[in-house]
């Protein structure tokens, strides 16, 4: 082994480089606030080996990007992790990155000679935060989409090349497939070029000019340092980077494990707008300053104080020749910091005090998770990509189908469908199991008929129905009782529920006694309404196939028809075929309120 390594030195010289990289003087001795630099290019280090990874199973392209990042996530190996990883480090780097520019600042390393490489450091947390930001949209989920387009309409504001630059940004006029390539091509392969470029010259300016010991002191002339017994890089001063790399690291799996890898919300939608719609922690605090600025002064909050802010910073070289000036920057840098952890911490409070943004956090995080199962299921991601898959979900559409088109009249389980309060007087049934053995419990329960659970806010609160139970239904005896309660069985069986088909069969018995008893004394529920053809006087709707697929269908498009409530229908409009909804939004709703929506079918 001797011998090979000294062939491997004569032709490459390699010992001599490992020399020059580990020999170096610490004036002063080994310290642990020196690790931060050491920490940050490790970390960089890990974003480059994990993005190169995740590259190989990736697809930059609007009909396949979220669809890699679930493949990465969820069928290669090991995939959570290197994503997580990839994901937490990356917001390791920002904090380490303002650690290390902290610590530049306190020890005044900012100064002659080292103002270039201050300037390269500067230059460094731009790339990375731009790094950051064309991160952000590669999954193609609805947050990334919809925080990016937010982020680079403010490219629009720059005065003169504003409009020019967002267009160049976005590769068109539309967000697309140009913009998910664009952005790709900068996180993947312009920015990283431009950091390798800026970390070697900050490397080579560092090596150059040594470490500053203490504020506006050089390690190699101030005297406090020379008191103190000097150190070596190797093996003193590596010791400790490695166990301040190794805790970051532990950091960053321990984040990953917490949360079980990276996020990854609902594919990306453009039709439909996303209120939930944030940047990531780190930028929250710009999402919250620009809100203190109206339409028309957009670009004194967005360019011109920022600008003035980063000026005044790349300044500090220049402030701190004089006597105050270290002082000076260490204010300006204390008051940089404070504003932005106040920024943040008010951008998270008024989200968290917001309803409107907790509710659509809230569906956001629900939408990601269906469409997790869904894809998860036997029939896959269909050719069409996964955002058909919650098109096609009743669990999904069907909520939305009835806060639009059915929550000006009726509720379900008291809400408008997707959890809010109704915001119109009810005035007809809620209809949260409709068809179930529960609910149809309730519409023959003298105390609840003419709640607004059922005919309390319809003309027919005082109609024949109301009358009828509170009158008749109120004077049964236990016996009566009993065979009411097998009636209700042998109609809920109609509607031949999924999630009642064990009780159903369980109670064949009883559903073919109650069956009998639809048309027979002493219930004759066909004295008003049609069963299995037999009626007296039609009235209400029919019953045979009460709440089936079928009957559902065929009310939610034309409640007027005979079969239903005739010209006695006060209020609910045809909906179909294609006059409010298509056929295929009304067997969302319908499936929906059947509760049919299991994966893989009902």
């Amino acid at each position: 082994m001797r011998a090979l390594l000294g062939w491997l030195d004569d032709r490459t010289g390699y010992r001599g480089l490992l020399r020059k990289a580990l020999v170096e003087s610490i004036p002063g001795g080994a310290k642990w606030r020196y690790v931060w630099g050491s920490t940050l290019l490790f970390a960089i280090a890990v974003q480059f080996v994990t993005g190169l990874v995740l590259w190989a199973g990736y697809s930059p392209n609007a009909n396949g990007a979220w669809e890699s990042v679930y493949y990465i996530e969820n069928n290669m190996a090991g995939g959570w992790m290197l994503r997580g990883i990839h994901h937490y480090m990356a917001h390791a780097t920002m904090v380490l990155l303002v650690l290390h520019l902290m610590q530049v600042v306190v020890a005044g390393a900012y100064k002659a000679p080292r103002e270039v490489n201050f300037w390269f450091g500067l230059a460094l947390l731009h790339i990375v935060m731009g790094l950051s930001l064309t991160g952000y949209l590669l999954p193609w989920d609805e947050q990334g989409y919809w925080a990016t387009k937010v982020a680079t309409s403010i490219a629009a504001v720059t005065p003169v090349v504003g409009p020019a630059l967002q267009k160049v940004l976005v590769g068109g006029a539309e967000y697309g497939h140009l913009t998910l390539t664009r952005f790709f091509a900068l996180h993947a392969g312009v920015l990283p070029g431009a950091l390798i470029a800026l970390i070697a010259g900050h490397v080579f300016l560092f090596r150059r000019h040594g470490i500053t010991t203490d504020a506006g002191s050089d390690a190699v002339g101030d005297e406090p340092a020379r008191k103190r017994r000097d150190g070596m890089f190797w093996p003193d001063q590596a010791l400790r980077d490695t166990v301040a790399c190794l805790a970051v690291m532990a950091a960053v799996l321990f984040l990953v494990i917490r949360a079980g890898g990276a996020p990854l919300g609902a594919p990306a939608d453009p039709s439909e707008p996303f209120p939930a719609a944030r940047p990531e922690w780190y930028f929250m605090f710009l999402f919250q300053w620009l809100k203190y600025f109206p339409a028309g002064t957009e670009v004194i909050g967005a360019i011109v104080i920022p600008g003035i802010v980063v000026t005044l910073i790349a300044l500090m070289p220049v402030a701190g020749r004089w006597r105050l000036g270290h002082r000076f920057n260490l204010g300006l840098m204390g008051a940089v910091l404070g504003g932005i952890v106040l920024l943040t911490w008010q951008a998270y409070t008024q989200d968290g005090a917001d309803e409107e943004f907790v509710f659509a956090h809230n569906s956001a995080e629900a939408a990601a998770k269906r469409v997790a199962e869904l894809a998860a299921g036997p029939d896959g991601i269909p050719p069409g990509g996964a955002l058909t898959l919650l098109g096609a979900d009743p669990l999904t559409q069907g909520p939305r189908l009835f806060a639009d088109r059915c929550a000006s009249c009726h509720t379900y389980d008291g809400h408008d469908g997707l959890g809010r309060p109704v915001t119109e007087p009810q005035t007809a049934a809620d209809l949260k199991g409709f068809a179930s053995r529960e609910w149809l419990a309730g519409l023959l329960d003298p105390d609840r008929v003419a709640t607004l659970e059922y005919f309390g806010g319809t003309e027919f609160a005082q109609g024949r129905m109301v009358r009828m139970v509170q009158r008749r239904v109120a004077s049964y005896d236990a016996d009566r009782r009993e065979q009411l309660a097998k009636v209700v069985k042998a109609l809920s069986a109609q509607a031949a529920l999924s999630y009642q088909a064990a009780l159903d069969e369980a109670d064949r018995d009883d559903i073919a006694e109650g069956t009998a008893l639809i048309s027979s004394a002493p219930i004759r529920c066909t004295e008003c309404h049609e069963f299995q053809g037999v009626v007296e006087e039609p009235w209400g709707p029919v019953l045979t196939g009460f709440g089936s697929r079928e009957w559902l269908t065929a009310i939610i498009r034309d409640a007027s028809h005979p079969s239903f409530y005739g010209d006695r229908n006060d209020r609910m409009p045809a909906f179909g075929p294609d006059e409010i909804l298509s056929d295929v939004q009304i067997a969302l709703l319908v499936d929906w309120l059947r509760e049919e929506w299991e994966v893989g079918g009902g």
